[in-house]
C-alpha cells in the first residue's frame, strides 16, 4: 500500500528553524516531511490529502526539555508562593513523599496534555522521586506519553544524598545506588529507542548536586557511556547551590561537574545560570547543552541564563517549562514568550528576536536531546507540527505573524501533528475526555495536599 501523501498547503506563515523556504507549503509522506513548496510552487506528485493552512502559523513541533510532570498536583500552593529554591524544596519535599502511581499518571497526563495544546510534540521529563510503592515512576509515564501520542525523553532522576547525610531531600525519597543504576539499566533496555521517529527515549539524570552523592554522578555517566544515552541534570540554578558545592566538594558547579566526568557533549544542564566567564567557555568546548528554563527562574528569583554568552562559547541553548510547581504552568509556546522577554533584560532588544527564541524552543531544544530527526522543517525530517491561528482579538491589528505569536502572546495550539498523525484538531485533543482528567487530577491534588 503506497504511504498517504499530505499537502500542508500555503500557511499564513511557516517558521522552518532553518534558512529554507516552505511559503507553499510541505509535503508530508509516511509521516516524514518529503518537500517543501516555495510560494505558488505544486507538488511534485498527486497528494491524498490536503489541509488549507491558510489561516495558520505553521511551525516545527516545540521540545521541551526540561519539567518534573509530577509537580502539576502542587501548583500554587499557599505555603510556597514566595519561596526561593531551597525552603522552596524543603517545604514541598514532604508532600512529593506521598505521591502514587495512580496520583503520577494523572499528573503526567496533564503535563503532556497541556504542552501539546501549546504547540509542544516531545517533552523530557525528569522525574526523580521513587517512594516505596513508586518504584515503577517511569513505566508509569511511558504509558501516558503512548495515550497522548507525543514524544518523550524520560530522565530516570535519582536521590541518594539524604538528610541524615548533609543532603537536602528527606531520607524516605532517597533511593541507594545500587538500585538506581539496576532500574536504570532496566528503562534503558525496555523503553529506549534509537534513530529516526523515536517515540521514547531514555536518559540518566542525578537530581542535583545537593541531592546526590558523587558516586552516583561518576556511575550514571559511566552507565551513560556504556549504552549510548543522555545524561541530565539541574546545576548552577542558583547561588545557595553554589555555596553548597564549595562546602561540600571544595569545588564550583563545573569543576563539580568535571570531576564526575560529566562535562561533555552527552549532557545537558537545567538552568545554567550562575557561571563565571571561564566556565562558560569549558562548557562551550565541551558541546555541554543549556536548557533555559525562564518562568521557573523568575519565579523562585534564581537569576538570568547568560545564553547568548553559552551559544557563542559552543553550548547549545534549548528551552523547558520546568516543573508546574515553579512556573505553574506546562505551556511552551508562553515559555518561548518568556524567553523572548527576560533574555532582552540581559542583551537588549536588537539581539533577541522572536526567531531566535523559537529557534531554541525546536532545533535548540532538539539538540539538547540529541536529536536530528526533529525540531525543524525539512525534507527527511519527522511531520511535527504546530498550527496556531490569529483570529482572537489579542492578535487584532498585528502584522508579522511569527512575531505576533510571542509578542501578542499566543498560548494555544489549534492544530497539532505528531509523526503525521493529527493529535490535536479544533483546540482539542483526540480521544481525551479532558473534563474528567481535569475533576480527577483537582481531586488527586487535594489528597496529596492533605496527606
Amino acid at each position: 500500500m503506497a504511504a498517504t501523501r499530505i499537502w500542508i498547503k500555503n500557511p499564513l506563515a511557516i517558521f522552518t528553524a532553518n534558512n529554507l523556504d516552505a511559503a507553499g507549503g510541505l509535503v508530508i509522506e509516511d509521516g516524514v516531511i518529503s518537500e517543501l513548496l516555495k510560494a505558488g510552487q505544486q507538488p511534485s506528485q498527486p497528494c491524498d490529502q490536503t489541509f488549507d493552512a491558510r489561516e495558520h502559523v505553521v511551525l516545527p513541533g516545540l521540545i521541551n526539555t526540561h519539567h518534573h510532570f509530577y509537580q502539576t498536583l502542587t501548583r500554587a500552593w499557599g505555603p510556597v508562593v514566595n519561596q526561593p529554591l531551597f525552603p522552596w524544596l524543603k517545604t514541598l519535599y514532604p508532600v512529593w513523599a506521598r505521591l502514587t502511581p495512580e496520583k503520577l499518571a494523572l499528573a503526567s497526563k496533564v503535563a503532556l496534555a497541556e504542552l501539546l495544546l501549546s504547540g509542544c510534540s516531545t517533552a523530557a521529563d525528569h522525574h526523580y522521586l521513587f517512594p516505596g510503592g513508586l518504584e515503577n515512576a517511569i513505566d508509569v509515564q511511558v504509558e501516558a506519553v503512548r495515550e497522548l501520542g507525543m514524544r518523550a525523553m524520560l530522565t530516570r532522576g535519582s536521590m541518594s544524598l539524604g538528610e541524615a547525610d548533609g543532603g537536602l531531600p528527606p531520607q524516605q525519597t532517597v533511593q541507594q545506588g545500587e538500585v538506581i543504576l539496576a532500574d536504570s539499566q532496566r528503562l534503558i533496555q525496555q523503553y529506549h529507542q534509537r534513530g529516526d521517529g523515536a517515540q521514547i527515549q531514555i536518559a540518566l539524570a542525578p537530581c542535583s548536586p545537593f541531592s546526590v552523592t558523587q558516586e552516583i554522578m561518576r556511575q550514571s555517566a559511566e552507565l551513560a557511556e556504556e549504552l549510548d544515552v543522555r545524561l541530565h541534570t539541574h546545576l548552577a540554578e542558583t547561588l545557595d547551590e553554589e555555596d553548597f558545592c564549595l562546602q561540600r566538594f571544595g569545588l564550583r558547579t563545573v569543576d563539580y561537574l568535571d570531576s564526575v566526568g560529566w562535562l561533555s557533549s552527552r549532557t545537558w544542564l537545567a538552568h545554567g545560570i550562575h557561571f563565571n566567564p571561564d566556565e562558560i567557555v569549558r562548557l562551550g568546548a565541551a558541546g555541554t547543552g543549556i536548557c533555559h528554563c525562564p518562568s521557573s527562574n523568575m519565579r523562585l528569583a534564581s537569576g538570568i541564563c547568560p545564553t547568548l554568552d553559552l551559544e557563542a562559547a559552543g553550548a547549545p541553548i534549548g528551552l523547558g517549562v520546568d516543573g508546574s510547581a515553579s512556573n505553574d504552568a506546562s505551556n511552551m509556546i508562553l515559555e518561548a514568550r518568556q524567553a523572548l522577554y527576560i533574555q532582552r533584560l540581559r542583551y537588549g532588544a536588537e539581539k533577541i528576536t522572536p526567531e531566535l527564541v523559537l529557534g531554541w524552543a525546536s532545533k535548540g531544544s532538539a539538540k539538547l536531546l540529541g536529536r536530528s530527526d526533529i525540531g525543524e522543517l525539512a525534507v527527511g525530517k519527522q511531520a511535527d507540527l504546530g498550527f496556531f491561528k490569529l483570529d482572537e482579538l489579542r492578535f487584532s491589528g498585528s502584522h508579522d505573524p511569527i512575531s505576533a505569536l510571542l509578542l501578542c502572546g499566543a498560548d494555544k495550539a489549534d492544530r497539532m501533528m505528531v509523526g503525521g498523525q493529527w493529535r490535536v484538531i479544533d483546540g482539542q485533543i483526540e480521544g481525551l475526555d479532558v473534563a474528567k482528567l481535569i475533576a480527577d487530577h483537582r481531586q488527586a491534588a487535594k489528597e496529596l495536599i492533605a496527606g
